[in-house]
């Protein structure tokens, strides 16, 4: 199998590892180039017999993922439901993470930087999360953007941290560190920065040599004792809520306020709070 054509990613396969690498200049953003480069790579690394693990990390240090692009709410028609995708689903970011949920193998993410918005709907998408100590940040900023976490995030995030505390930070919006969001089960684990690498490429290549059998056993076994599964359906029945002309305004003044670019991005909850009081 082979990767080496899908723009933005870098897929290096080891030990029945396929490590993943989002390499999208200059933020990462979960634009329409990343979305179906990933929705290609999941297709095929499903056929993959060599893979029996997938580490997603990323070039950049600042940025897992940053967010989705503002250009998905900018242009109302991006976010209206496309008759083409399967039952229940609304839009691409639902389809990208719910094809990960569904892969046969094991899926790690590996934060050392900021995972927002969609970013970190993907982190929660994964089996498996682990998160520097002062270096990563996972936030949900979607309301103050007038949306809602629609790739999947109001089902993942409470499925496992649970209601009260999805609430908190689905409505607060609040940028969590590795040590609270290991606390409130957001992660798997809070680990020191320079152990990261070392401890996600040990645990990797230990699970990847069990096999592909026992890897499906076990994850079939555990996802049916699950009794929180996430509800795509009812996350995409409310997108018609939404007063698209407000949403794509109250956009184009995040944006005039600096929102995807690279400094504002290094104080994002600042900026949309900011710009929703003002």
């Amino acid at each position: 199998m082979t990767y080496a054509d899908l723009p933005a990613l870098r897929v290096d396969v080891q030990h029945g590892v396929a490590t993943v690498t989002l390499d999208h200049p200059p933020l990462n953003l979960l634009d329409r180039t990343l979305i179906t480069s990933l929705l290609s790579f999941v297709a095929r690394v499903g056929d993959d017999d060599t893979v029996q693990v997938i580490v997603f990390d990323s070039a950049d240090p600042e940025f897992f993922i940053a967010h989705g692009d503002m250009a998905f709410l900018t242009d109302p028609s991006a976010l209206a439901p496309d008759d083409s995708l399967p039952p229940g689903i609304s839009n691409p970011l639902q389809l990208l993470h719910e094809q990960i949920r569904a892969l046969r193998q094991v899926t790690i993410g590996k934060l050392a930087g900021f995972a927002r918005g969609g970013g970190n709907e993907l982190l929660m998408a994964l089996d498996m999360r682990f998160a520097a100590i002062g270096r990563s940040g996972q936030a949900q900023p979607e309301t103050l953007m007038g949306i809602y976490p629609g790739g999947g995030g109001t089902q993942y995030m409470t499925s496992l941290i649970g209601r009260p505390r999805a609430l908190e930070l689905i409505l607060g919006g609040e940028l969590v560190g590795a040590e609270l969001a290991e606390r409130y089960g957001l992660i798997n684990r809070a680990v020191p920065a320079d152990e990261l690498d070392t401890f996600v490429t040990t645990l990797a290549r230990r699970v990847a040599a069990l096999g592909p059998t026992i890897i499906e056993v076990v994850k079939t076994a555990v996802g049916a004792a699950d009794y929180t599964r996430p509800d795509i359906s009812a996350e995409s029945a409310q997108v018609a809520r939404l007063s698209f002309p407000e949403v794509s305004a109250l956009a184009h003044r995040l944006l005039a306020a600096g929102v995807q670019t690279r400094a504002g991005e290094q104080q994002l909850e600042k900026i949309l709070n900011e710009v929703l009081t003002s």
